[in-house]
C-alpha cells in the first residue's frame, strides 16, 4: 500500500531513496518515541547524548567573526561544571530532550539558571543571548532546536501545579508530559495555532504593520484560531476583521513552529481577493498600517537586509521578515507565482 501510495503522488521508488527513509527517520522517531515513554532509556542516553546549554531561557551561543552557532556541550563537560560549581550531577535530570542527530545522538537542552552566568560564560567562551536576537542568527537546524528547547523549558516553568488539584506536576525524565500523582492527570506541552495569510488581489499583495515591528518592517496578516474554527475560516474571519476585506479563494503554503512571545504553530497560507473590491478598511485596534504592495516593491524589499533592532532606521522604510519567518517565504512563492504564473 505504501508503494502504491508513492506511485500514485508522483514518486518514483529507489532503492536508495526508500532505504534511506526508512534507516534514518523512522530510527530517528522511534528512537525518541522511545526516550519519551521510557525514563531508564532516558537516562541512559545521558552519557551519548549532547546538551545545548540556557540561562533563565536565554540560549547559549558562541560567534566567530559574523557565524554564530550553538555548541554541543557533551555530558562528561556538563558534569565537570557541576562539579567545579558544586552543583548536584542529578541536575542533569532536569534537562529535557528535544531531538536527535541523525546518527541518533540525543540532543537535550539545560538550564544553569541556578549558577552564575558570567562564570559560565567564561568558562565556555560564549554567550547567553536572548532568544529574538539568537534565532535569526543561527542555521535553520540549530534555530529549530533552541527555539523548541525554549518553549519546552518555559511550558515545564508554567505548568508545575496541576490546575485540579493546586499539587504539584512531576516531569518524566525527557521532559514530553508533566504528571500530577494525585488526580492522575497528564499533561503535555501545547502550542497555539495561528494562520498566517499573504493576501493578494491577483498583481498585487497585502502588507501589515503592528506597533510593535520594529520600524519600516511589513508583514503577512496573521492571527489565533478561535475555538472551534478551521483553518480556512479563520483566514476568512481574519482577513475580514483587520482590513475588511472578503477572501474568494485560499489554499495552505506550510507550516512552522514560531517562538514569539509564546510557541504557536504558524500555518502558512496564500489568500486571492477580487480585485474590485479590494479598497482595504483598517482595523485600528489590530494594526498600524497596511498597503498593497508591487511585484517590484515585495522583490527590492526581499533583497534588502533587515535590522531587527527597533531604533530609528530612516534608510529602512520598508523591510520584511528575514529568511528564518514563513512570512518570508510566503512572499518568495508569491513573487515566483507573478514571474512565472501559477504551477
Amino acid at each position: 500500500m505504501v508503494i502504491a501510495f508513492l506511485c500514485r503522488i508522483g514518486y518514483r521508488r529507489t532503492s536508495s531513496l526508500y532505504d534511506r527513509f526508512h534507516s534514518t527517520y523512522v530510527k530517528r522517531m522511534r528512537y525518541m518515541f522511545q526516550l519519551k515513554e521510557d525514563d531508564n532509556a532516558c537516562r541512559e542516553a545521558y552519557n551519548s547524548g549532547d546538551f545545548f546549554l540556557f540561562h533563565n531561557f536565554c540560549p547559549f551561543v558562541q560567534q566567530k567573526g559574523k557565524t554564530f552557532w550553538t555548541p554541543k556541550i557533551n555530558t562528561a563537560e556538563i558534569k565537570r561544571l557541576f562539579g567545579k560549581y558544586r552543583e548536584s550531577e542529578e541536575r542533569i535530570e532536569d534537562s529535557i530532550v528535544i531531538g536527535c542527530s541523525e546518527e541518533c545522538t540525543p540532543y537535550f537542552a539545560l538550564d544553569l539558571g541556578s549558577l552564575e552566568r558570567s562564570a559560565i560564560e567564561s568558562e565556555l567562551n560564549g554567550t547567553f543571548t536572548k532568544l529574538q536576537k539568537a534565532f535569526f542568527q543561527l542555521e535553520k537546524e540549530d534555530a529549530a532546536l533552541i527555539s523548541t528547547a525554549q518553549a519546552l523549558l518555559h511550558w515545564h516553568e508554567d505548568n508545575q501545579y496541576c490546575r485540579k488539584t493546586g499539587q504539584p506536576t512531576t516531569k518524566n525524565l525527557a521532559g514530553s508530559k508533566r504528571v500530577c500523582h494525585n488526580s492522575g492527570i497528564i499533561y503535555y506541552p501545547q502550542m497555539s495555532p495561528v494562520v498566517i495569510t499573504l493576501v493578494s488581489d491577483g498583481s498585487r499583495c497585502l502588507l501589515i504593520r503592528q506597533a510593535s515591528f520594529p520600524k519600516g518592517m511589513y508583514s503577512a496578516l496573521s492571527g489565533f484560531c478561535d475555538v472551534g474554527e478551521s483553518v480556512e475560516e479563520t483566514v476568512r474571519r481574519e482577513v475580514a476583521e483587520e482590513v475588511g476585506l472578503e477572501v474568494e479563494s485560499l489554499w495552505y503554503s506550510a507550516s512552522q513552529h514560531w517562538p514569539f512571545p509564546n510557541s504557536s504553530l504558524m500555518i502558512a497560507c496564500h489568500a486571492l481577493v477580487h480585485p474590485e473590491r479590494s479598497k482595504i478598511s483598517i482595523n485600528r485596534q489590530e494594526l498600524e498600517a497596511a498597503k498593497w504592495f508591487s511585484l517590484e516593491e515585495v522583490v527590492e524589499a526581499l533583497g534588502r537586509e533587515p535590522k531587527l533592532s527597533k531604533g530609528k532606521d530612516e534608510s529602512l522604510s520598508f523591510w520584511v521578515p528575514p529568511k528564518q519567518a514563513i512570512a518570508h517565504q510566503l512572499l518568495q512563492e508569491w513573487v515566483k507565482e507573478q514571474v512565472s504564473g501559477p504551477a
